[in-house]
């Protein structure tokens, strides 16, 4: 297969009179042409015949009427021997095709305009030129085709052009009306038959301008910038050379068959990449490597390691680890040695952390024989007991393998810079002593850094006649290209001045070693001559640039404190200090000031001081967040050291001689000065690494506590009704009400068999008890519920939703079960009597069915479905297995929050530990090979598997079904070229994941194997074997005998028929373990016990239970609150419900509903609530007290409860806080609201809150797009504002004026938002302005034209599509984050053409582009053609 054939299938797609149809039983889309009966609306007549000869040419040219010649002309003969020729390669080419249906299918995905093939046709077709009755008339390429980037079938555009004479009148009927509109199929798109009766099928250019009005100027500057619909001609000339070399090529001789285009000479690489079809994708699936280790190790893929580097890895990751594992001292020269195994399993035979961890355990736990005192009463006891010690546990082995990959950076960085060393040594004699010394030393990459900062800056006129000579960079980008301070110093060093350096007494690395306090001290001398004495001699000077005395002194100190300050060793001693005694300070900015105030989150550290780097290790999240407030400039974080005096006097007599003199103390003053300039530098340098490197700990802290609980997560078998077995899985129905109220909204709900499948649905409305005491009657849904129960029987109803409604339905739920008495599943009890218990309600995790819901997976799984249904079927999966949903999301599972800073840590770090988390679990249940399959479910866990990833695990799949479909045995994974089975896996490969993909045991099957299906790895089994005949106390004979009857499996088979198992716990396995170990040097202890287990059980469920929510995560669930964003104590806004006589009844926004007694609402007792509230007022209230079982609170409203909120009590020590600056802060501000003047606003409306806009982005950051914040205006009493939420991070602030106030305090009657649009209140402004607006939003969004990333990711998106079609014109819409309510309309006329944008302004019910108005997108994209054509034209755009 060709590219050219790629090509071809993508022009066919846009024959738009073809039709579709659906067959029911393949799920697969069939083409209809009208009327024309072949293969992709081309003829099925002699020319796509096999075998087709001359004399079956003619006899169709005759049956169609035409004379056939006996002497054909030479072009004809010579045309049908190239068509023979083609259709014989083609036939071949489709035979030892490299793509098949997976991979086009692949293709097609990330293509809209490939059309997937029926199974009976041929792979792909090519272009098809001039045939006119193969596609629909061609319509006329007006405007609205400028820039579009759909695929259309220019080609046979240009050949019609090229093979007939226009009729210049046609033409004019044609481009009669030239602006078209982008009709489709709803809107009542012109029929195609009168197209073709209308339209001719010839198309050119001539009469274009006559037509359309344009003249021959502008019809040239349309094809420069446009091209003529001829962008792949490269594509067909490079085949089209290609057929004419074949018949002069060796068919037998591969290599002189000229290679065809490949995918990357057609797709974009963005295309390939996103489904894996790149070069780099294919080499991970031929290399029989874990795909894992490829991935991590690509950058180091050319290092090899020496032994002694090897070694010394073992001791740097042992030494590592060892500071954080708490194990007796004594156990740590076993605990290295376990390490350095673990090292030679990953590197050397590439074994997986599941596979060492599973099969390896031995060799992680040390084992020693403890004597004990001999018991008189049991003289056959032992004399010694065995006492196992756990030295790695399986997240150990993933940190070692990320500490693996951190050395191999470190010994590549470490082997350059020694080779660009030996290169300057190969040009000048010459050897570096701390280079020499610090290189070997460095085993951090920041020493490495410090020691190639050093080598560029002592040795740079050096590297740079290096470069001069190599006339490039040295190796691995070492080599810098000197700056104007690196020449400055050189100068300086090659000038007289460095003398006056030397003076000095003492060198910088010396200096370094004293403050090291390495080796012994090395003394300062003192030059006989007063240091500015010194500076002035001419010896010393070196005009013109160092001409006086205070010259040379000024540029020597400067030379020395650079010296000091590059110093490898100095550096280090300057690091020990800082993360030994550094402490941080937090100090607020002038934008912090105002917008930090005491409700806001980032106030917890606003004056924070003296904080020990310690102190974070327990809460990263707090410096975290610290960051994020740095970042958006409102407070700024100072690293320093805390006893900074005391350790630069340190460093003053390491520094200073200790003569006593007039000299000598000119001397040391100089040296103290140079010494300050040093630890300056330093200290800048210092600060800025140790927050890095702290910002980077406090990110891997939470990450770390992101995957502890998401792995919490995975560790929950299917739920378990009473009476099942552990890893059943239940029937389910999931009911929700979700955001709905109930009563008024509807009630989804869906059954979901074990299966998997989705058999009903449907919806309540009107579901409620009645009361036999009053003689009401239950409703109807109600009555439907129970029949629906009754009927189906399911194992457990899960429920859940959005809003704390939802608790309400599970109560009323409950409440129907226990009166209808609904019951669960019968089972037997212990006694073998039947029973069955009260049917199980359970309120479910909802995290992945959120995401479920209008997911692509949801709507190709269920395309009927409502969303909230789609909800439920989310719920009812989740508690059937909470494994398979998690691993469905794919990428989109790190959108789970699980610890409130996980939106701290760059999403790549998320999900590098989700994804090892998976891992560990997937392989601790295994996959059913055979289920992965049929089951895409069960197929998701596969690239989790030891030893695969995605690529590797779609080889897997793709090789099994051309090899036949379902596996008997493991060893069919490696193939068998004897049965002409295709390997899917190689042998080391197979080796990590061989244990992990189990087959279920079907004992008629003579090839199955009952250990197939069991955890125990192939190279066990001949020890499981062995057991089960002792275990049957079978000799040597008789196990011949059932071998040769039966095959190696035989003595299982038996062991497994007779239902003997439980005898290999009779097996003495000590002994059998330290004959494998002294015999075979093979620690099999952990796996002996693995084998007996697994007999007995095989691949039982080693997962907890269903874990149900606690009320703490019910109440953040159904509330979006927590302990610390919702507290007793704290003044909140309410929306009042009801206004009763004594009493309020009031909703929070989180929906925790409240009554509010009359005495708890004014202090004065003869006014009543109704005089003061009415129904739907939002006021301020305090909270009293929290139910967060059943989701309802207390307020209280008096005036001075609600002026003294209960302040946040936070944890500090004396010191930590800076109150004086508090204080200060607090006057300030006060005194500036007292020169303002400002009135707080109440308006009487739900959505009104006391924000500031700071405030109103924070309360909308986890709202949806389009929701509202009414609140205060700065401008005045008679301003509101009101924000509104664009897209994510992207807030609007609209003013609105307030017009017609009766009084300063009441709203005005009449809203005008920027003199253009009135409004009589909030509620219209609301829907005819905002939500208008965010419907727009909405529609700009979610068209196909629209790029979710920034500017920058558009344009270049824009560039590589035009990159890959030249002549091509591209436009797209992407937000403006500056400046909400605006997108920007990038477009690229072409491939040499400049990168435009234009803004597009969103107002209600329009879209606005240079001060013309757009109802909708399909308007908006015309105009904008019209616009640009008219601008190419040289018209002024307009309305």
């Amino acid at each position: 297969m060709s590219a050219r054939d790629l090509i071809s299938g993508e022009a066919d797609v846009n024959s738009q009179d073809e039709d579709e149809s659906f067959d029911e039983e393949t799920g697969e889309v069939r083409r209809k042409t009208n009327g024309v009966k072949g293969i992709n609306g081309h003829l099925e007549d002699s020319s796509e015949e096999e075998d087709d000869d001359d004399d079956e040419e003619a006899a169709a040219a005759v049956r169609k009427d035409f004379i056939v010649e006996d002497d054909e002309e030479p072009e004809e003969r010579e045309r049908r021997r190239r068509e023979r020729k083609k259709r014989r390669r083609e036939e071949r080419e489709e035979e030892e095709a490299g793509l098949d249906e997976e991979d086009l299918d692949l293709i097609g995905e990330a293509n809209p305009n490939f059309e997937r093939r029926a199974p009976s046709e041929p792979k792909l077709k090519r272009l098809k030129r001039g045939h006119k009755e193969d596609r629909d008339g061609y319509r006329s390429k007006g405007i609205e085709n400028i820039f579009d980037s759909e695929e259309e079938d220019e080609t046979d555009f240009r050949n019609q052009r090229q093979s007939h004479r226009a009729d210049p009148r046609n033409l004019q009927d044609e481009f009669a009306d030239f602006i078209e509109e982008d009709f489709d199929d709803r809107n009542g798109a012109p029929d195609d038959d009168d197209a073709d009766v209308a339209r001719p099928a010839v198309r050119t250019y001539t009469g274009i301008k006559d037509a359309a009005g344009l003249d021959e100027a502008a019809l040239e500057d349309m094809k420069e910038a446009f091209g003529e619909g001829d962008e792949y001609d490269w594509a067909l000339n490079i085949q089209d050379q290609e057929d004419e070399r074949e018949g002069a090529l060796d068919p037998d001789d591969p290599e002189a068959i000229a290679k065809g285009l490949e995918l990357k000479d057609v797709f974009e690489p963005s295309q390939l990449a996103e489904k894996l079809l790149t070069d780099e994708d294919h080499e991970i699936r031929a290399a029989d490597v874990p795909e894992r280790y490829q991935l991590a190790r690509a950058p180091y893929r050319d290092l090899v390691l020496t032994s002694e580097q090897f070694k010394e890895e073992g001791i740097w990751i042992s030494d590592f680890l060892w500071l954080r594992k708490k194990i007796k001292p004594t156990l740590k020269e076993p605990f290295r040695k376990a390490v350095a195994k673990v090292l030679e399993f990953m590197v050397a035979n590439e074994y997986e952390v599941p596979f060492i961890f599973q099969h390896r355990k031995d060799y992680l736990i040390h084992q020693e024989k403890v004597p004990v005192t001999p018991d008189p009463n049991e003289p056959g006891a032992p004399d010694f007991v065995i006492s196992a010690e756990k030295l790695l546990d399986q997240e150990d082995l993933w940190r070692i393998f990320d500490l693996d990959l951190k050395f191999r950076a470190l010994i590549d960085k470490r082997n350059a810079l020694s080779e660009t060393y030996k290169k300057l040594q190969d040009i000048v004699d010459f050897h570096d002593k701390v280079f020499e010394t610090m290189l070997p030393a460095a085993v951090t990459m920041e020493e490495l850094q410090d020691v190639q900062d050093y080598l560029h800056f002592q040795h740079s006129s050096k590297l740079a006649d290096l470069a001069a000579l190599n006339a490039s960079s040295t190796a691995n980008g070492t080599h810098r290209r000197p700056g104007s301070g690196r020449a400055l110093f050189d100068r300086i060093r090659s000038s007289n001045v460095y003398g006056l350096v030397r003076a000095f007494g003492i060198t910088a690395d010396a200096f370094a070693q004293n403050a090291l306090k390495e080796g012994r001290r090395r003394y300062t001398e003192d030059p006989a001559s007063h240091p500015e004495d010194l500076a002035d001699e001419e010896r010393i000077m070196d005009p013109p640039e160092y001409s006086t005395g205070a010259q040379c002194l000024k540029a020597a100190k400067v030379m020395f404190a650079e010296e000091i300050a590059l110093s490898p060793k100095m550096r280090k001693v300057m690091r020990v200090a800082f993360y030994q005694d550094g402490v941080i300070d937090c100090f607020r900015t002038e934008k912090g000031l105002r917008r930090i105030d005491e409700h806001h989150p980032y106030y917890s550290f606003k004056y924070l001081r003296n904080q020990q780097l310690t102190e974070f290790s327990d809460q990263p999240d707090l410096f975290l967040r610290m960051i994020r407030a740095e970042e958006e400039g409102l407070i700024e974080i100072k690293v320093r050291m805390q006893n900074e005096e005391s350790f630069k006097k340190r460093l003053y007599t390491e520094i200073e001689s200790d003569n006593y003199s007039e000299i000598a103390e000119a001397w040391n003053r100089e040296r103290r000065e140079v010494l300050d300039m040093a630890l300056l530098k330093l200290d800048r340098m210092m600060a800025r690494g140790v927050k890095e490197n702290l910002k980077n700990e406090c990110e891997d802290q939470v990450a770390k506590r992101c995957r502890e609980e998401f792995s919490r997560r995975l560790d929950q078998a299917p739920y378990k009704p009473k009476g099942m077995v552990l890893g059943t899985v239940p029937r389910v129905l999931a009911i929700s009400n979700g955001a709905g109220s109930l009563g008024r909204d509807a009630t989804c709900w869906a059954w979901v068999e074990e299966d998997g499948r989705v058999l009903e649905n449907g919806k309540f409305t009107d579901l409620f008890l009645g009361d036999p005491d009053r003689g009401q009657e239950d409703s109807e849904d109600v009555k439907s519920f129970v029949r629906l129960v009754e009927r189906r029987k399911p194992d457990v109803i899960g429920v859940s939703g959005f809003s704390a409604d939802s608790r309400k339905l599970y109560k009323l739920l409950d409440d129907i079960i226990e009166r209808k008495d609904l019951r669960g599943p019968t089972y037997e009890d212990d006694d073998n009597n039947d029973r069955s218990d009260k049917l199980d309600l359970v309120i479910v995790n909802d995290e992945v069915a959120r995401l479920y819901q209008t997911s692509e997976r949801a709507l190709l799984e269920h395309p009927g479905f409502a969303p909230l249904t789609n909800y439920c079927v989310g719920l009812a999966k989740y508690l059937q297995s909470p494994i398979k949903e998690y691993a469905a999301l794919g990428n989109d599972v790190t959108s789970i929050s699980l610890d409130p800073a996980q939106a701290y840590v760059p999403r790549e770090k998320i999900s590098k530990n989700f994804e090892t988390a998976m891992v560990d679990y997937v392989n601790l249940i295994g996959v059913d090979i055979n289920a992965a399959l049929s089951d895409p479910y069960t197929a998701n866990l596969l690239p989790y598997v030891c030893g695969l990833g995605l690529r590797k695990a779609q080889q897997l799949m793709k090789v099994i079904r051309l090899n036949g479909g379902d596996l008997i045995n493991r060893a069919e994974l490696v193939g068998d070229t004897s049965q002409q089975r295709l390997g899917a896996v190689g042998g080391r490969v197979w080796v990590n994941c061989a244990s992990f993909l189990y087959i279920d045991y079907d004992s008629s099957e003579p090839e199955a194997d009952f250990l197939d299906n069991s955890r125990i790895h192939p190279e066990d089994y001949e020890l499981a074997r062995k057991m089960a005949a002792d275990a049957l106390e079978l000799d040597e004979e008789d196990i011949d005998a059932e071998v040769n009857e039966s095959g190696l499996s035989a003595v299982i088979r038996r062991l497994i028929r007779e239902e003997q198992q439980y005898k290999v716990d009779d097996l003495i396995l000590e002994e059998y373990a330290e004959q494998l170990e002294t015999n075979n040097n093979l620690r099999k202890r952990a796996t002996l016990e693995t084998i007996r287990a697994e007999v007995q059980n095989p691949y039982e469920e080693l997962r907890n239970n269903f874990t149900l929510l606690s009320s703490e995560e019910i109440f953040t669930m159904f509330t979006g609150e927590t302990r610390e964003s919702l507290y007793e104590g704290m003044v909140v806004p309410i929306s009042i419900k009801k206004v009763g006589e004594d009493y309020l009844e009031a909703r929070m926004d989180c929906g925790i509903e409240g009554t509010i007694p009359a005495i708890d609402i004014s202090d004065r007792p003869d006014v009543t609530p109704r005089s003061l509230y009415q129904q739907f007022q939002t006021v301020q209230a305090k909270i009293r007290h929290i139910n967060r079982k059943t989701l309802t609170a207390t307020f209280v409203m008096r005036e001075n409860e609600v002026r003294n909120p209960v302040k946040h009590n936070y944890d500090r020590e004396a010191g930590d806080w800076d109150d004086n600056q508090e204080r200060a802060d607090k006057d300030s501000m006060k005194e500036k609201n007292d020169v303002s003047g400002r009135t707080q606003r109440v308006v009487k409306h739900p959505l009104f809150k006391p924000f500031n806009s700071a405030q109103a982005q924070e309360f909308l950051g986890s709202q949806a797009r389009g929701d509202v914040v009414i609140r205060p205006s700065s401008k005045g009493i008679d301003h509101l504002a009101v924000t509104w939420k664009v897209s994510d991070n992207i807030y609007q602030h609209i003013d609105v004026l307030e017009l017609d106030k009766s009084n300063q305090f009441s709203s005005g009657s009449t809203l005008t938002i920027g003199g253009k649009f009135k409004y009589s209140d909030f509620d219209e402004l609301i829907v005819n302005h905002v939500k208008a607006m965010a419907k727009k939003v909405d529609e700009m969004m979610l068209h196909e034209k629209y790029q979710a990333g920034t500017k920058a990711e558009t344009e270049r998106w824009l560039s590589t599509y035009t990159e890959a079609n030249p002549k091509r014109s591209v436009y797209a819409f992407c937000i403006d984050p500056k400046h909400p309510g605006y997108f920007f309309l990038c477009f690229k006329a072409g491939q040499h053409a400049q990168l435009q944008s234009w803004p597009v302004k969103i107002v209600p019910q329009a879209f606005e582009l240079q001060r013309n108005m757009y109802p909708d997108m399909r308007a908006l994209c015309n105009g904008f053609k019209l616009l640009f054509t008219n601008m190419q034209n040289g018209k002024r755009p307009g309305r």
